[in-house]
């Protein structure tokens, strides 16, 4: 194939660390809605702390007719002459935990108003097995009035990015790719193997990658629900589940998972996906929902162990003051969809105590907006009843916790990152 000019829709976690990496061979458009978003990137600057602001400006370019690197933009001008589209866009889910399709279809549209003949569309949103050819090419065809497979193309190559994560980043992630006819998986493939020193893998189909996909997570979540429902039994028995897990993984097919909240936009979610097209198709999804329904009531769970340890030692609860530190969903990582953190909050909330959030790293508009919750990147000056430790950021670890706590103060590690002298439990 000629050489392509890609753009890429979406510029968030996704889609800014290919969009940048892609911009070291290719002329790449990143587009984006978010205007705020674009002007920052154009200065160099991501918030999202996922590509370092040296790297990234080592790539930009200020005009998009450029043979190689990257244009950022919020106008859909700017897309017309690309040739290979990539559309990283969130997949979310409501509040009854339905899959929204929402952020996709509109970039579909998006697309399908600048679609050429020859044009390749390729996926990389987390779907359930069959969204991309039953539910935005549809959208393609009818807005370019082209016909699918032989005006335009599509493909499937599903994101594994890791959020926060300066080890496993895009190029050095194996990468699943596939494509709507043999040759274009091929295309598309051969596209990814130009940037990704990992590797990939073409799947034959691309409903077969979009499962791939979607149980990567559900894997996932179904190990991490097994070793949360031991921590409840273990801490019955008055057994340190972290314990028993060090002694147990010291048989080599023994798998290192830990118990914890479990959010963010992809394993926390994911699930519902395949659960919600396992339903269509008539079956209902039984260690697949279990295991979204025990991570889901950690929140709660973490809350009344809390509570419980404050009544032991005599702590009023009505009013008591307590600091939850951290509320991005992972250690080290500004990310805050699905942090699951906020339940423990609300819980806690309910039960008449007064909530302060301490996290260095999340954006604290971000999280009044999305959560209705006050949070801090200062170090607070109250001293508390109690100290939920939620996230494990590296800050944390440092941090003098007996400057925040009252003398009979209760502290609450949920990660198992502090220092045994420092931990109630």
């Amino acid at each position: 194939m000629n050489q392509p000019k890609i753009g890429i829709i979406g510029l968030g976690y996704v889609g800014l660390p290919l969009a940048r990496l892609f911009a070291t061979k290719y002329a790449v458009i990143g587009f984006d809605i978010n205007e705020e978003r674009i002007q920052e990137l154009r200065k160099g600057v991501d918030t999202t702390l996922e590509v370092e602001n040296e790297v990234l400006k080592s790539v930009l370019v200020n005009d998009s007719s450029n043979s190689k690197g990257l244009f950022c933009s919020f106008s859909t001008e700017d897309l017309k002459d690309c040739t290979i589209f990539i559309i990283t866009v969130p997949t979310p889910i409501d509040k009854n935990n339905r899959p929204v399709l929402t952020p996709l279809i509109k970039a579909s549209e998006t697309v399908a108003g600048v679609l050429k003949k020859d044009d390749i569309v390729i996926y990389e949103s987390t779907v359930y097995p069959g969204a991309t050819e039953e539910d935005c090419v549809p959208i393609l065809e009818q807005i370019s009035r082209m016909k699918f497979n032989e005006d335009f193309y599509v493909g499937y190559s599903p994101e594994r990015i890791n959020p926060g994560d300066k080890l496993h980043t895009v190029d050095k992630i194996l990468k699943v790719t596939s494509g709507s006819t043999p040759e274009i998986g091929k295309v598309v493939d051969d596209l990814y193997r130009s940037v990704i020193t990992a590797g990939t893998h073409l799947a034959p189909t691309i409903k077969v990658a979009e499962a791939a996909k979607v149980i990567e997570n559900s894997q996932r979540d179904i190990n991490i629900a097994f070793v949360n429902e031991l921590a409840k039994i273990f801490n019955l028995m008055d057994i340190n589940t972290h314990d028993v897990l060090a002694a147990a993984g010291t048989k080599w097919n023994f798998l290192p998972f830990k118990p914890g909240l479990v959010g963010g936009h992809c394993i926390g979610v994911d699930p519902y996906y395949l659960a919600q097209k396992a339903q269509e198709y008539g079956y209902h999804p039984e260690i697949i929902l279990a295991g979204r329904r025990l991570n889901d009531s950690m929140g709660q769970y973490v809350a009344s162990e809390v509570i419980k340890l404050m009544i032991g030692n005599d702590l009023r609860i009505k009013d008591a003051n307590v600091l939850v530190l951290g509320v991005t969903f992972k250690e080290n990582c500004p990310d805050v969809r699905n942090t699951r953190v906020v339940d423990v909050v609300y819980a806690l909330k309910e039960y008449g105590v007064n909530v302060d959030i301490y996290d260095p790293w999340a954006d604290e508009v971000e999280v009044a907006s999305a959560y209705s919750l006050t949070s801090t990147k200062e170090i607070p000056e109250s001293k508390y009843d109690a100290l939920v430790l939620t996230v494990a950021h590296k800050e944390f670890t440092q941090l003098n916790l007996k400057s925040l706590k009252k003398d009979n103060a209760v502290i609450y590690d949920v990660k198992n990152a502090l220092d045994e002298k420092d931990k109630t439990l």
